[in-house]
């Protein structure tokens, strides 16, 4: 019974940084096309980004190994 709880937490978690990275790199690429010039500092920012939002996901994971 507790797994399935676990399983659907999971699920639930992922759901977050899943829409997070849509977003982030959306976003993104609207700004590239706006000014191509600062297509360096904005692929910077947004893999920094992805990174802290990934970090979501395995905390959700993480959680639900400990709980």
């Amino acid at each position: 019974m507790t797994g399935d709880i676990a399983t659907i937490g999971y699920g639930l978690a992922t759901i977050g940084p899943g829409i997070g990275m849509g977003i982030l790199v959306g976003k993104t690429q609207e700004a590239v096309a706006r000014q191509p010039e600062l297509r360096g500092p904005l692929t910077t920012n947004m893999f920094i980004g992805m990174a802290l939002v990934e970090a979501l996901g395995l905390i959700g994971l993480a959680a639900g190994f400990v709980f």
